[in-house]
């Protein structure tokens, strides 16, 4: 006999794969998992790739991606969508032509641009379709340090730099920014700033000494997708989604050489 089972929130990721499992598509769903969310997903790109670097690209065909998210929302309409790597302006003009027609439920737009290792993740030609075409539908926008300084086309240094950019990235493109500050200099916290236009939250967490992680981005933005599928509001989606990636870092477990992060949280 199959007992009556209870209904999942569903979450959709549209980003690259990581063959080392830590980051992107992986870590997304691993996510997702962690938290209670079906989890689907459309990839945009495979990498090869391991926690040291990124050794190889490839795009999926635009069509295909399409086709990809048009699967998932006829038979699995998630209540929440996050996007990561998207690599190409080709691509990116492809997701935004489908969220554009109206079937667009919380969007979460993580800017991927660079990788931890310094590997290019957006081609320098998509960024122009970033800005114009995807970031004005955006719910929530995601940048870390360097995104944010990629955005705003100049050096951030300093908290306050940071809040003034996360102003100016609401301002330039309307949805709520969620600037990342852990790769702030001389921060004994690692703090992010909310900033919906009206108000001005900050998150703060303590560093973790003596574990470099990777995935990190992906995780957050991951987890506040999950958040926003499970029914919670933005604000309370991310604070909760800071808690659940300080705690994943905290707890990290070795894997080989490296360190990765614990999704096991229970």
């Amino acid at each position: 006999m199959i007992r009556h089972s209870q209904r999942l929130p569903i979450a959709l990721t549209i980003a690259g794969s990581d063959s080392g499992g830590g980051a992107g598509i992986q870590a997304d769903l691993k996510t997702f998992a962690a938290l209670g969310v079906h989890g689907t997903n459309v990839i945009t790109c495979i990498t090869a790739q391991n926690p040291r670097g990124v050794t190889g690209i490839q795009s999926i065909r635009t069509d295909l991606v399409r086709r990809q998210i048009e699967a998932v929302f006829d038979e699995l309409p998630p209540r929440a969508v996050k996007t990561g790597m998207l690599y190409s302006a080709e691509i990116i003009r492809t997701v935004a032509d489908f969220f554009e027609r109206g079937r667009r439920p919380p969007l979460v737009v993580d800017p991927v641009m660079v990788a931890t290792s310094g590997a290019v993740l957006l081609k320098p030609s998509a960024i122009r379709a970033l800005k114009e075409r995807l970031l004005p539908l955006a719910t929530l926008i995601t940048p870390n340090l360097p995104e944010a300084e990629m955005l705003m086309g100049r050096r951030l240094a300093t908290l306050a730099d940071l809040r003034q950019a996360a102003r100016d990235i609401h301002d330039q493109f309307g949805g709520v920014v969620l600037a990342k500050g852990g790769h702030l200099p001389d921060q004994s916290r690692a703090v992010d700033v909310l900033d919906d236009g009206r108000r001005v939250t900050l998150l703060s967490a303590p560093f973790v000494r003596g574990i470099s992680t990777h995935g990190t981005g992906c995780t957050y933005s991951a987890a506040i997708t999950a958040q926003l599928a499970s029914g919670r509001d933005l604000p309370k989606a991310v604070a909760r989604a800071k808690r659940f990636l300080t705690r994943a870092i905290s707890r990290s477990q070795r894997i080989g050489r490296h360190f990765v992060l614990n999704f096991n949280l229970t």
